[in-house]
C-alpha cells in the first residue's frame, strides 16, 4: 500500500493534484480494479491513528487568540454557509430519491470542505496571508467545530436502542456531557498544568515532540473513557495545546508523521469502495459533485458580498471551500458504524471526494484565470458585491527585516543593537525562555525546518544573521540563503568551520578568535599603544 500510495502521489505531483486524490485512485487500483489487497484490522488501526493526528493538528491551530483575530466575519459567514449548504445538501439528495436519514448524513458531508486541501494549496501559491485566505480559514474553523459537534451527537447514537428515545437522549446526554466534562479539563490543564510541563521540555524539540504525542493520546484514552468518539479526544488535546507557545512548533512536527498515517487511511478508504453498482451512484455522485463544486462556493461568496466584501475576495473565499472535506468520509465511515447509512452510500460519498477534490484542486490552483473568465462571462454580477477591495485588511507579511537565529548572548545584544538601530527585527529560537523580553518580533520554532523560514519571511528579508553554535544548521542556513539569493551572516565558532561555510558563499562570517583580534587592536590603537 505504501509503495502504491508513493507511486500514485509521484504522478498527482507532476499533474498538479493534491496527494489526497492520489491515495483514494491508488486504493481503488489495488482495491476494487485488481484485488491485490483487502483490508485487515492491523490497516485499520493504522488509519484510525492517523484521523486521530489529523484532529489533532486541526485542534493545534484553533487557538483562542486566532478566533478572536478572525472575528466577525469567521462567525458570520461560518455558520452561514454551513446553514445553507446543509440545507441545499439536504433537499437535493430528498429530490434524488434517499431517505431522510441518508439526505440529513450526504448534507453534512456536502457542508464540510478540506482543511488539509485548502492549507496547502494556498502555502503552495504563497497566498495563505491573503485577505481571503484568512476568511477561509476562519470558515473552516467553523465547520471544524461542527464536525465535532457531529461526532459528539454520533459517540452517543445507539442504534440497536434506536426504537427507544429515551435510551437515544440519554445516550446523547451522556456524549454531550462527557464532551463538556473533557473540554473543561483540557483548557483547566492548558491553563495551569500543561504551560509549566512543556516549558521545561521546549528546550529539546524531541522531548516536546514526545510529550505532545504523550498528551494527545492520554486525552484520546479518557475519551474512550467517557464513551466518546477518539477523534473528539483528538481534537481538545490540540486544542488545548493551541494556547501554548509552542503550537506552531509542534503542527510542524506532528504533520510528517500524520501524513504517512492519513495516506494509509485514504488508500483503505479507496479500497473499501465498492464499485460493482457503479452504474447506480454515478448520476447522483456527478449531481452531489457540481453541486459542491459551484453551489457551496457561490453561497459562501455571496454571504461574504451581504458582509460588505468586494467582488473578488468573496469569489475566491468561496472557490478555495469548492470541495468536500477528509472529514466527510470519516464522518461517512461513523455513520455506516452506527447503522445510519450502507456502504453502498459509503462509496457514493467517496466518489464524490474524489470528483470534487480533484477538479476543486485545479480551479485553487488558476483560481486567478477563472475568476477573470467569470468576469468575461458577467456571472460574477449574479454576487451584487462590492468592486472595492479590501486587500489591505490583511496583515502584511513581513518584509525588509533582519532574521536572527538564536537568542543566545550574542544573538541578544544583536537584537537589541540593531532594533536600537531602527531596525524591523525577527528573532527565532526553539526556547521560549531566550525570547523573553527581547525587543521586536520573535517566533518559536526550529530553523532547520524551510516552512517555518518562509513563515518568518525569509524570501522577503534584507539579511539573515546566525548566532548559533551548531555547525550543520549554519551550514544549512547560508545554503539556503544562497539559493534565495538572501544575504547573510553567519556565526562560525571555530577556524575548522570556515573552509565548509566559505563554500556556501555567506556575505560575512562572524569570528569570534578573529573578530576579538581587531577589536583588541583597534582599541590599543585608540590608546595609543600602537601605532595608526
Amino acid at each position: 500500500m505504501t509503495i502504491a500510495a508513493a507511486l500514485f502521489a509521484l504522478a498527482a505531483h507532476g499533474a498538479r493534484l493534491p496527494a489526497i486524490v492520489a491515495y483514494l485512485v491508488a486504493g481503488l487500483f489495488l482495491g476494487p480494479m485488481t484485488g491485490m489487497v483487502e483490508l485487515s484490522e492491523g490497516l485499520a488501526l493504522i488509519s484510525e491513528a492517523g484521523i486521530v493526528l489529523l484532529l489533532f493538528l486541526v485542534g493545534l491551530e484553533l487557538s483562542f487568540e486566532k478566533i478572536r483575530n478572525l472575528g466577525r466575519v469567521a462567525l458570520l459567514a461560518g455558520a452561514g454557509q454551513v446553514a445553507l449548504t446543509a440545507l441545499g445538501g439536504f433537499v437535493i439528495s430528498l429530490t434524488l430519491g434517499f431517505t431522510a436519514i441518508e439526505s440529513a448524513v450526504l448534507a453534512a458531508v456536502l457542508t464540510f470542505s478540506s482543511t488539509v486541501v485548502v492549507v496547502k494549496l494556498l502555502e503552495q501559491k504563497k497566498e495563505f496571508d491573503s485577505l481571503y485566505g484568512r476568511i477561509a480559514l476562519g470558515i473552516l474553523l467553523i465547520q471544524d467545530l461542527a464536525v465535532i459537534a457531529l461526532l459528539t451527537f454520533l459517540s452517543g447514537w445507539a442504534p440497536d436502542e434506536a426504537a427507544g428515545l429515551g435510551a437515544v437522549a440519554g445516550n446523547l446526554f451522556k456524549a454531550f456531557g462527557g464532551m463538556a466534562l473533557l473540554l473543561i479539563c483540557a483548557l483547566l490543564a492548558a491553563r495551569h498544568g500543561l504551560p509549566r510541563l512543556f516549558a521545561w521540555a521546549a528546550g529539546s524539540p524531541e522531548t516536546l515532540f514526545i510529550w505532545s504525542l504523550c498528551w494527545c493520546f492520554l486525552v484520546v484514552l479518557a475519551a474512550h473513557v467517557l464513551h466518546l468518539s477518539h477523534e473528539s479526544g483528538a481534537f481538545l488535546a490540540g486544542v488545548s495545546l493551541a494556547q501554548l507557545p509552542y503550537s506552531h512548533d509542534l503542527r510542524r512536527r506532528v504533520h510528517p508523521l500524520m501524513n504517512f498515517f492519513i495516506a494509509v487511511f485514504f488508500v483503505s478508504l479507496g479500497v473499501k469502495m465498492n464499485l460493482d453498482r457503479l452504474n447506480e451512484i454515478l448520476l447522483p455522485a456527478i449531481v452531489l459533485s457540481i453541486f459542491a463544486l459551484f453551489i457551496k462556493p457561490t453561497i459562501t461568496a455571496f454571504i461574504l458580498a451581504r458582509l460588505k466584501f468586494g467582488e473578488r475576495t468573496a469569489f475566491h473565499s468561496g472557490n478555495v471551500l469548492a470541495q468536500i472535506s477528509e472529514f466527510s468520509f470519516i464522518l461517512a465511515a461513523m455513520c455506516v458504524a452506527a447503522k445510519l447509512i450502507d456502504e453502498q452510500l459509503e462509496s457514493l460519498i467517496g466518489l464524490v471526494g474524489l470528483i470534487t477534490i480533484s477538479v476543486s484542486s485545479c480551479l485553487i490552483v488558476y483560481n486567478h484565470e477563472w475568476h477573470r473568465r467569470m468576469q468575461k462571462w458577467g456571472l460574477l454580477r449574479l454576487l451584487r458585491a462590492s468592486q472595492t477591495e479590501e486587500e489591505t485588511a490583511c496583515p502584511v507579511s513581513a518584509q525588509n527585516h533582519v532574521i536572527i537565529v538564536g537568542a543566545n548572548t550574542l544573538g541578544r545584544n544583536i537584537a537589541q543593537t540593531l532594533h536600537d538601530a531602527g531596525q524591523s527585527v525577527l528573532t527565532l529560537d526553539t526556547d521560549p525562555g531566550k525570547l523573553r523580553g527581547l525587543p521586536g518580533a520573535t517566533k518559536m520554532g526550529d530553523a532547520q525546518n524551510l516552512s517555518f523560514l518562509e513563515e518568518a519571511g525569509l524570501p522577503r528579508a534584507k539579511l539573515l544573521v546566525s548566532c548559533l553554535h551548531i555547525e550543520d544548521i549554519n551550514n544549512l542556513l547560508a545554503y539556503r540563503c544562497r539559493t534565495m539569493k538572501i544575504p547573510c551572516s553567519i556565526h562560525a565558532i571555530d577556524l575548522s568551520m570556515v573552509d565548509s561555510l566559505l563554500e556556501m558563499d555567506p556575505t560575512y562570517l562572524m569570528l569570534p578568535k578573529v573578530d576579538g583580534i581587531k577589536l583588541q587592536t583597534r582599541k590599543l590603537k585608540e590608546l595609543g599603544f600602537l601605532e595608526p
